[in-house]
């Protein structure tokens, strides 16, 4: 036997019977790392590792479970038997069956699906049932034709579909739509949910019927589903569908179209998100998103609709959100900057609120347009600190030379008010 894996071996033991859980997995993974140049010597020794390892998965912490796990799949299938036990065994502690469940999932071996099937089906512990779904999902095609005979019955069902969904494979769709007309809304929605990520010719009428689901989830998830499908947009006609949605009675469901819309790259869902944005029956939640949503269109006539909507609204809540996003715009900057500077530079009453203030500078350092670098030093004169500071920033992000040459400039400007020259003195010192 190699020395260098038997000294291993001695000081494995060592920390074992010094019960020093953190140092038996350090040994363990580096003699796992010799399995390429000394494949004999480890496999000879495989039980007794394993022996060790099962040791540390009992007796560890949370993390010291979550390590040994990579180590227990790292040992092969040997590891398969010893967990099913644990994971069958109802008087062991509920963590330790749920990693013996978890480390499962990562062997893609058929002996893990009986065990794993038969927890779903008779478990009492709806923890251990989840992360029971969620291994079997990671074992991909095998676990299909079991997963599909747990859709037969109500009980099991759902966790059935959790499971499929899991598997990001064509296989599942036949599984999958045969429940998409269940009687419990959650199987309906999680199986709306996993279908809407395959690109398959059943999938799209099966969304558009559930836009008219009686449970809003459903409805949301149809609605999340056609977002991710702006390449039929035409032939669904998804504006038109979608738009209806920004109307629901479930306030969610109104918020998923609002996202939905965003990504349809339409003059008309922009138009119809403006619709929502300035009605003054719209909740202030999906006002929100709708700003949201116009900001990742980055289209001239979404930002062109920002400003519209802030120049109408009354809303302190809704000012702060738009001149936030405008912000984050990637296109069309030049237009977003002059926007910002508008707004900046008129009476509109929002200018007289210093958190606005402080985010017009704060969009504007992150629009990085030297354009920006005078208004910003006017803000300099500000009677608040919090937008001084914001401006400073600003300008420190937007051509850190070219503002420091331009405060130099001013230091010796006697038309400066008091206010500004003090703003001046502040930023460079904060240089």
């Amino acid at each position: 036997m190699d020395n260098n894996i038997k000294q291993l071996l001695v000081q494995a033991q060592a920390a074992h019977d010094a019960a020093d859980w953190s140092l038996l997995i350090q040994y363990l993974q580096q003699l796992i790392l010799q399995v390429d140049s000394r494949q004999s010597d480890i496999v000879n020794n495989q039980e007794y590792l394993l022996e060790l390892a099962l040791a540390t998965l009992e007796m560890g912490d949370f993390q010291q479970r979550w390590e040994i796990a990579n180590v227990l799949t790292s040992l092969g299938n040997i590891a398969i038997e010893p967990l099913v036990e644990i994971l069958e065994d109802e008087e062991a502690e509920e963590e330790l069956r749920w990693y013996a469940a978890k480390t499962l999932g990562e062997f893609q071996h058929p002996d893990v699906i009986a065990p794993l099937v038969e927890l779903l089906k008779t478990g009492e512990d709806e923890e251990l049932k989840a992360i029971a779904a969620t291994a079997l999902g990671q074992m991909g095609t095998l676990a299909i034709p079991a997963l599909s005979k747990l859709l037969i019955e109500e009980d099991t069902r759902l966790l059935a579909v959790r499971s499929l969904s899991c598997i990001r494979q064509t296989e599942t769709i036949t599984a999958l739509l045969s429940v998409v007309q269940d009687s419990q809304a959650a199987v309906r929605s999680a199986a709306i949910e996993a279908l809407s990520s395959f690109h398959d010719e059943r999938v799209p009428p099966i969304l558009l019927n559930a836009l008219d689901d009686l449970a809003a989830p459903v409805r949301r998830a149809a609605v999340l589903g056609l977002g991710f499908r702006p390449d039929l947009c035409e032939t669904f006609n998804l504006v038109t569908k979608l738009q209806s949605k920004l109307y629901d009675f479930n306030l969610e469901v109104c918020c998923a179209a609002a996202t939905a819309l965003s990504r349809m790259n339409s003059q008309d869902a922009a138009k119809e998100l403006f619709q929502v944005l300035i009605s003054p029956q719209t909740p202030i939640k999906l006002q929100i998103e709708t700003i949201r949503a116009l900001s990742w269109m980055e289209t001239q006539s979404s930002l062109k609709y920002l400003q519209q909507a802030f120049n109408q609204s009354q809303s302190e809540t809704v000012w702060l959100e738009v001149v936030t996003v405008l912000g984050q715009i990637q296109k069309s900057q030049q237009l977003t900057t002059d926007i910002l500077l508008d707004i900046l530079q008129s009476k509109h009453p929002s200018i007289e609120i210093s958190s606005i203030k402080s985010a017009i500078a704060l969009s504007l350092g992150q629009l990085g347009n030297i354009q920006a670098i005078e208004p910003l030093i006017l803000l300099l004169a500000d009677a608040n600190a919090s937008v001084r500071l914001h401006a400073i920033a600003a300008l420190k992000n937007l051509d850190r030379e070219a503002a420091y040459q331009k405060l130099q400039e001013l230091v010796n400007d006697g038309a400066l008010t008091a206010e500004l020259r003090k703003g001046v003195a502040i930023a460079l010192a904060e240089w």
